[in-house]
Parts: C-alpha cells; sequence; structure tokens
C-alpha cells in the first residue's frame, strides 16, 4: 500500500465498528495500518504517538467515544451518559496539551445531550455522524487554511516547516502544509526545508515522507541547522502548526517552534502558524496558562538508536512542546481567515465572524 492523495488518515471502516488509522510510529519504514475497536486501544494509540497531530487527535478521539458509546449495554439514558462521561474523561487524559482532542469531546457530548430523551439506539447513530462531520470539517477546514496561506507565499519561495503539521497530523492537506499542497496543485513550485524535529523525529519519519509520497522533494536539515539556511537567504517563510493557541496569540507547538521564531524575527522571515479555530484555548489569557506535556526519558536517551546514547541515570528534561510568543508570530492562519497583530483583538474577530455567519443558518 502507499500513501496516495485519496487516503484519509483517520477513518471508520465500512461497518462503523473501528478506526482504520495510520502507525506513525512505523513510519518511513512500514507504512501499517491500525484497527481501533476500544476506548482503550484508542487513548492508547494517541498516547504513544500512534496516532498524533491535533486535528487527527481530535477525530480519533471523536471516533473512539463514539465506539465506546456504541458498545454500551445500557438500557436507560443515566447509565449511558455515566458510562459515556467516563469514557470521555479518560480519553481526555491521552495528550492534554492537545486541545483539539478535549474540543471534539465536548462536542460529541454536546450532541447526545441536545439528542437526549431519543431512544438510546438513535443516539449512538447521533453521535456516529458528529463524529463523522467532525472528520468532514477537517477536509474542508485545512483547504481552506490552505487557501488562505497560500496568499501570503509566493511561487518559488524558500519554505521552513518543523515537526509535522500534513496530512499525517489531519485528514488530509494538513495544516501548515495545506499552502504547499495547494500551491503544488496550482503549479506553484517550493523549495520545502524540512526539519528534522528531536526527539521524535516528526519531521524526518513524517513530512520528509508524506512530501516525498506526493511528489514534493523535501531537503531535511537537522534542528540547529535552521539558524544556517535562513542565514543563507535560503527561507523566505516559516510555516508551523499549532497545538493549542491562547487568547492573546501565544502559541504552544512542537518542541523547537519557539527556538525557530526567534531566528525567523532575528532574520526579518515571516512567521505563520497555521491552526484550525478548534486549536484555539480563549480560557487562556496568555500562553503562560497552558500546560506543557512532560514525555519519557528514553525519547531522548535511546529511541531510535541500536545503543544507548547516554550515561546510565543521567536526567533529562523531555518537554513535548514549548511557548512561541505571540510577539514573534507573522500571522496566525485559520479556516476563517488570518489573524495579525495585535492578536487579542484580531482573534475575537475571527470568532466573531465565525458566529455571525452561523446565526444567518
Amino acid at each position: 500500500m502507499q500513501l496516495t492523495a485519496e487516503f484519509e488518515t483517520v477513518h471508520l471502516d465500512a461497518d462503523s465498528s473501528s478506526i482504520i488509522t495510520i502507525d506513525q510510529t512505523k513510519l518511513p519504514n512500514q507504512l501499517l495500518l491500525l484497527r481501533l475497536k476500544t476506548a482503550q486501544e484508542v487513548w492508547q494509540a494517541i498516547r504513544s504517538l500512534q496516532v498524533r497531530g491535533a486535528p487527527a487527535i481530535g477525530i480519533t478521539a471523536a471516533y473512539g467515544l463514539y465506539l465506546a458509546a456504541a458498545a454500551s449495554k445500557a438500557e436507560h439514558f443515566s447509565d449511558f451518559y455515566a458510562e459515556f462521561q467516563t469514557a470521555k474523561t479518560y480519553l481526555a487524559t491521552a495528550r492534554p496539551t492537545a486541545v483539539n482532542l478535549c474540543w471534539a469531546l465536548d462536542r460529541m457530548e454536546a450532541t447526545l445531550l441536545q439528542h437526549q430523551g431519543k431512544p438510546l439506539a438513535q443516539l449512538k447513530q447521533q453521535l456516529l455522524l458528529q463524529a463523522e462531520c467532525i472528520q468532514q470539517e477537517d477536509i474542508q477546514i485545512c483547504r481552506r487554511i490552505g487557501e488562505y496561506g497560500l496568499t501570503c507565499l509566493q511561487n518559488g519561495f524558500g519554505l521552513l516547516t518543523h515537526c509535522n503539521a500534513g496530512r499525517l497530523a489531519t485528514v488530509k492537506y494538513g495544516t501548515a502544509l495545506a499552502p504547499i499542497y495547494l500551491g503544488w496543485e496550482q503549479g506553484y513550485r517550493f523549495r520545502v526545508f524540512a526539519d528534522e524535529t528531536r526527539p521524535l523525529l516528526q519531521g524526518a519519519r513524517l513530512t520528509a515522507y508524506e512530501l516525498q509520497a506526493a511528489g514534493i522533494q523535501p531537503t531535511l536539515i537537522c534542528d540547529n541547522m535552521v539558524s544556517s539556511v535562513m542565514q543563507k537567504g535560503w527561507i523566505q517563510a516559516v510555516l508551523v502548526g499549532a497545538d493549542r493557541i491562547a487568547a492573546n496569540g501565544d502559541t504552544v507547538n512542537k518542541i523547537g517552534t519557539a527556538g525557530i521564531s526567534i531566528l525567523a524575527r532575528y532574520y526579518k522571515i515571516p512567521f505563520y502558524v497555521c491552526a484550525p479555530l478548534s486549536t484555539f484555548d480563549r480560557m487562556a489569557a496568555d500562553g503562560k496558562e497552558i500546560t506543557i506535556e512532560e514525555r519519557a526519558a528514553e525519547e531522548v536517551t535511546e529511541m531510535w538508536y541500536e545503543k544507548r546514547m547516554a550515561p546510565p541515570g543521567i536526567d533529562v528534561y523531555n518537554p513535548a512542546f514549548d511557548l512561541t510568543e505571540q510577539q514573534n508570530i507573522t500571522a496566525i492562519i485559520t479556516e476563517q481567515g488570518i489573524a495579525r497583530p495585535p492578536f487579542t483583538a484580531s482573534i475575537a474577530a475571527l470568532f466573531q465572524q465565525k458566529q455571525a455567519e452561523a446565526a444567518k443558518w
């Protein structure tokens, strides 16, 4: 099997009994599909990074919550709802920094409560429809992010990206890679540089893999080479994704993003964050209010090596994300439009615009 443009990274199988997704820990050497049938399997897949990327995590969690509900033997709504809340709370602990996870789970609960009073079989069907809706919306949202993002780019630009915010992190197109894919479809030709992204190598294993599979040949660089390629004038814009964005524009993304933003500001290179509105946490006034997930030391000392590459017993600090401060961000590109400084006002305006459009329907 090959990764084709038609393949959707996360989807439900034909009889709606299991989630089909790519095991991203096996890439690029093996394209292996996972079949997830229980909330426990979904939790483990998200936690172990078999499923990763904020939008893909949210979609997988939504389907996981549906599968948990579909398996319920409860005969009364009160018992059904109690089981539903237990599964929802459990799934929310898989990756606490990724706001799309809780966003999708909350949306599933809102659907359930909206239809309470209906027979349980109908409630389960409504949950399935909502999960499918979240998946299809993601495709449309990512395409719109790509369209807005492309207005910031020119043919021939050198583009730097970090981690993986492409189709493997979503269902199709991606967020930060969406402008690249759409531009390529329209005849734009970019020179793409992909950071390897230590310690989990999402750039080397995933971004390089999916771009190459799409016929876009990227140049892979080590994380500490960013300043070098910027200094040479090879980069005209930086495109990154996000795992959580505060109300003032502060952005939490994969570890290493903050340093790139500082370098981009020094070299006067536009730094763009590409993310759907579902990634915004407007309850967090700034990035200091966002909890950063820390992961196992073995990811730094042992993973990817044939032999351990650090002394036994060494102390390791391994945060999964860092905070890119809003003053280092040129713009935040969403499906609703582009937010520019001052971000507190422009972000609020995007949400107001979305609410106004929704009210018309």
